[in-house]
């Protein structure tokens, strides 16, 4: 049983341990054929990010103190802001620079903060970002209330951008996250649970509104239906690359690096790809520590399946996997023109993999 060789192709480029950073990044970019030199630092977009900040602090105002206190305090993190970055980035590789690409990435950013709240409220998670989260120091009735006024907001903010289509793409995604959720419970503590539907819950719960980010941004450049399509197979790539890592980190990451901890997704009962890899690679009595833990919670337990994913490369494959993602993404990029911007969207799909949190 070899059950990572359907998680997706595996490309010839695909690095190895010791490929570098910046000779995948070179390698990745000559299969693109780029004209413009690569990025190897500075963000394209810093101003347009700010422009961002600005609008997500315009309409997070409240005539509700604790919706204020709780809302900045959550956006207030930080965080990758990856999801409006993803807006802007391929409006500006389409050649759009109108303000509503900001308005649009401010409301994907609600959306994605929205759904933060929900989850730390239903995994009872205790640390994001490195504090603690909006439930812990505020409750979980008034963290699930403040995540639907940014939901609500979020839709307010979607009816003034005036387009059908947006509309469409946005009401979509916040659709199938929900679904997603709702599948990612249906799923705790299944030892049972196959790969394949492992992989739609990150599809609908995670890669979906990273799909919905990248759409946008071709969809206000008035982009063809075909380069449209291509962002989309981009974002939802990217993103599904982005939570395979995540759930690698959570076995071999850093809690103080992670803003996390590790071991949470064991401890809630998520079998995530490192255990089901493990599951399928394990001896009989190493795959019944495993179920065991699944079925029960088995943080107290950590050392002993860190130890059985490690020994069956569980966490080797799970990085492989979420590589073939990356490449993915990086081959739907070839729809796109030579721009600095897509020199920064292919970089993207090579920090997603590499990253240690």
């Amino acid at each position: 049983m070899q059950p990572a060789r359907s998680l997706a192709p595996r490309l010839a480029e695909r690095p190895t341990r010791r490929t570098s950073y910046n000779q995948h990044l070179q390698s990745s970019s000559a299969v693109l054929n780029a004209t413009v030199p690569v990025i190897a630092a500075a963000d394209p977009l810093d101003t347009a990010m700010r422009r961002v900040d600005e609008v997500i602090r315009e309409r997070l105002a409240s005539r509700v103190a604790l919706v204020n206190q709780i809302s900045q305090y959550i956006v207030g993190a930080g965080g990758k802001r990856i999801r409006p970055r993803l807006v802007l980035l391929f409006s500006e590789a389409l050649g759009f620079d109108g303000p509503e690409r900001h308005e649009l990435a401010a409301i994907v950013e609600f959306i994605h903060t929205a759904t933060l709240l929900h989850d730390d409220v239903v995994d009872e998670s205790a640390l994001r970002r490195g504090r603690a989260t909006a439930n812990t120091m505020f409750g979980n009735a008034a963290s699930v209330l403040v995540g639907d006024f940014l939901y609500s907001r979020a839709f307010q903010m979607m009816v003034s951008v005036n387009r059908m289509h947006v509309l469409r793409v946005l009401a979509d995604a916040t659709n199938v996250i929900a679904e997603g959720e709702v599948l990612q419970l249906m799923n705790m503590h299944d030892p049972d649970l196959t790969i394949e539907d492992y992989l739609q819950v990150i599809r609908f719960k995670t890669a979906k509104l990273f799909e919905a980010s990248a759409r946008l941004g071709a969809v206000v450049a008035g982009a063809s239906a075909e380069v449209e399509e291509a962002a989309g197979a981009y974002g939802r790539a990217l993103g599904t690359a982005f939570q395979l890592v995540d759930d690698l980190l959570d076995y071999e990451g850093d809690s103080h690096k992670l803003g996390k901890n590790v071991g949470d997704d064991l401890r809630e009962g998520k079998p995530t790809l490192p255990l089901l890899l493990a599951m399928a690679r394990a001896t009989p009595r190493e795959r019944e520590t495993l179920r065991e833990a699944i079925e029960l919670g088995g943080e107290h337990r950590l050392d002993e399946i860190l130890a059985i994913v490690r020994r069956t490369g569980a966490l080797q494959g799970t990085r492989d996997a979420a590589q073939a993602e990356a490449d993915s993404a990086r081959q739907a990029l070839a729809k796109l023109p030579p721009s600095r911007a897509r020199e920064a969207l292919l970089e993207l799909s090579v920090r997603a993999v590499l990253r240690s949190s």
